[in-house]
């Protein structure tokens, strides 16, 4: 007779209670329950299960706090990886990217897939067998003395905190739409839930959370598109009903491009375009030519006693206006890119790269393709929270296993979000583009105040067309619901799915940052007899101030969550796959080869970024083969590994030690043993 285990149970039982909590609340909503309410009480009720998981699984062991005992079984681990993985950038902002960009969002989707393979064949298994408890472990351990060992920390820290800051951002996202607060107090808000899941218990609390919040990630990603594909197709499984919804899509997008009103939209925004260019050029003249004329304008109509509306919509014009010329720069740069964009009659959604090279940005686009899958894969393979899940494995064959385990929890949600974002795209096309825009719905207004959808009548026929309609790609998944026109309580589960995402990831990030600070310099550096109290109340102590330093930096909205995201995959790409992979399979790499590769491989990513991306006051002016900023890690991963090879070859060999641990690690099964 097939007997579960007491994890199995545990998780049958949570999944049981969370399908009743599910039908309660669709119940409430029936009966005429407040829809802030049922968001408030989605949001509470998961963060107190994901809370009662981290009080019962809180240790004082130094081999719980850091590494979960070693004894997580592969599916577990597989699972609690899923869920670490699958973080606010999948979650919110897959769907999201595959809307805006159709086929070139799949780069993420191979992207991803692609480095789960490299951690299965180059990484996991080895690291496993290294046995110890961070990253800068391995590097210190492999290449000898605290210098790599330090840099490893520097690496593991930045790549870590920029993934994190993405994350907080998506849970300041997620609680300011449904809870209603402000966004810089959602983000704080939510770090209740972070620290919670991660304080008392360290990876073993971490662990069995995360195998919860895969769980909700999972019910929360499904639901809603299998509902869409029903009332759309009358087809529940929205990954066969994804190509009848592509093709239907692809003639509605022919319709549009097509039309009258939607081409005399673009033509405006075109000649807005220009405008703007030639208001650029003519700084510093043209700022101080506006805010004269805008000053004149709003005495005449003042002393004209006209209309309080006209008077207050050129005060407003007044009060917009940038204060300074670099201000104004920076803003009409925007603008023009803004309209630029919009001016354009959007790529079908199904059309790949044309074939003919000389069409204009072809190249290009093939081009940044191919890069972005090519970092996002090696990102992978070199991103600490994912890396060190391995250690908690029993063994190198469970490593092995929980990679497999791992890529088939992951498929789940990455074969449905191409189907979720084309049938989101079907309900924005065919439903709301052409409505009146006095009778748009709800939706259009509440997440208008947060910035993420704008509706602008250009041509003043109070009709909307496509290019007046702007949707941030991180709303598509939150918004999709209510765009579909479901229940508010399946708003409210994606709420409860993308908080899991963002947390679940959030609490794997923030203990890779304290372990590398409160083991490998605090206890392998400065004070290498401390007791196991003093190093776990270091690491929490660090827990808390990286945690609410993350929090701040989120609510100043440094870009969007996949941008963010693909940052991170690039700094990691840069500084710790050469080292890894390199201290693995090839003996000679030595100390001052590694030194070399973590200091130049991130610092020509960073210098690429700054150049290239406006954030930062770049332009694609100064682009390398015209890469995208976000695939910056393709020059500081090449950088990287051309560094380590100079520097090992001219350098002095690495000591025996060094050769002993390699033969260590490539060791066969057969002679492998548990730590």
């Amino acid at each position: 007779m097939f007997k579960l285990d007491r994890h199995a149970r545990s998780y049958l039982i949570f999944s049981v209670c969370f399908l009743l909590f599910l039908g309660c609340m669709a119940g409430a909503e029936w009966l005429g329950m407040s829809l802030q309410w049922i968001g408030y009480l989605f949001l509470l009720a998961t963060i107190i299960m994901y809370a009662a998981i981290g009080v019962f699984s809180r240790t004082t062991d130094v081999n719980e706090y850091y590494v979960a005992g070693r004894r997580v079984p592969a599916i577990y681990n597989g699972m609690a990886t899923a869920a670490d993985w699958m973080s606010a950038a999948s979650f919110l902002g897959m769907a999201g990217t595959l809307y805006v960009a159709g086929f070139g969002g799949l780069a993420f989707v191979m992207g991803w897939t692609g480095g789960f393979v490299l951690v299965g064949l180059l990484l996991a298994p080895y690291l496993r067998n290294f046995g110890q408890f961070t990253i800068p472990d391995f590097l210190g351990a492999r290449y000898g003395g605290h210098l790599p060992r330090l840099l490893g920390v520097a690496a593991v820290v930045m790549a870590s905190f920029v993934y994190v800051v993405a994350q907080i951002y998506g849970v300041g996202l997620i609680t300011s739409r449904f809870a209603s607060i402000d966004f810089s107090i959602g983000v704080f808000v939510g770090l209740a839930g972070v620290l919670v899941c991660s304080f008392l218990g360290g990876m073993r609390a971490v662990t069995w959370t995360q195998v919860a919040q895969y769980l909700v990630i999972i019910i929360a990603y499904l639901l809603p598109v299998v509902m869409m594909s029903w009332n759309a197709t009358g087809m529940p499984v929205p990954q066969l009903a994804y190509g009848r919804v592509l093709q239907q899509l692809g003639a509605e997008e022919q319709r549009l491009s097509a039309a009258p009103l939607e081409q005399e939209v673009r033509n405006s925004l075109i000649l807005r375009a220009h405008g703007l260019a030639e208001r650029i050029k003519g700084l510093p003249d043209s700022l101080s030519a506006e805010r004269s004329e805008l000053t004149e304008r709003l005495e005449y109509l003042q002393d004209a006693n006209a209309p309080a509306r006209e008077i207050s919509r050129v005060q407003r014009q007044l009060r917009n206006l940038p204060a300074d010329v670099p201000a104004a720069y920076k803003q009409w740069e925007g603008e023009y890119r803004d309209a630029m964009t919009r001016s354009r009659a959007p790529t079908p959604h199904a059309e790949a790269y044309p074939g003919d090279a000389a069409t204009p940005g072809s190249q290009a686009e093939r081009i940044n393709f191919v890069a972005l899958v090519f970092v996002l894969m090696i990102g992978t393979a070199g991103l600490p929270h994912v890396l060190t899940r391995y250690y908690t494995t029993p063994d190198v064959r469970v490593a092995r296993n929980s990679v497999c385990w791992s890529l088939f929890f992951i498929l789940l949600l990455y074969l449905t979000a191409p189907a979720y974002a084309v049938l989101a795209k079907w309900e924005i096309y065919h439903h709301i583009v052409g409505m009146q825009i006095s009778e748009l719905p709800g939706w259009v207004s509440s997440w208008g105040k947060l910035g993420m959808v704008k509706v602008e009548d250009i041509n003043l026929d109070g009709v909307l067309q496509l290019a007046e309609l702007s949707i941030n790609p991180d709303a598509i998944v939150l918004a999709t619901p209510e765009i579909a026109g479901l229940p508010y309580f399946v708003s409210g589960l994606i709420a409860a799915g993308g908080l899991a995402a963002a947390l679940s990831t959030a609490d794997g990030l923030l203990l890779t940052i304290c372990s590398a600070l409160s083991h490998d310099i605090y206890f392998q550096i400065l004070n290498p007899g401390a007791a196991t109290q003093r190093r776990l109340l270091i690491s929490k102590a660090a827990l808390m101030v990286i945690t609410m330093f993350a929090a701040w930096v989120a609510s100043l909205r440094p870009d969007s969550i996949l941008f963010t995201v693909g940052f991170a995959f690039s700094i990691a790409a840069s500084a710790i796959f050469p080292a890894m992979v390199s201290g693995i399979f090839w003996r000679r790499a030595s100390q001052w080869g590694a030194v070399a590769a973590m200091l130049i491989g991130p610092a020509v990513a960073m210098f690429y970024t700054v150049r290239t991306h406006p954030f930062f006051g770049g332009s694609m002016e100064h682009a390398w083969f015209q890469v995208q900023p976000i695939s910056c890690g393709l020059f500081g991963a090449a950088a990287g590994f051309a560094a380590l090879f100079i520097f090992s070859l001219l350098g002095p060999a690495p000591d025996p030690a060094a050769a002993a641990l390699v033969e260590q690690l490539r060791s066969p099964p057969a002679r492998q043993t548990s730590a």
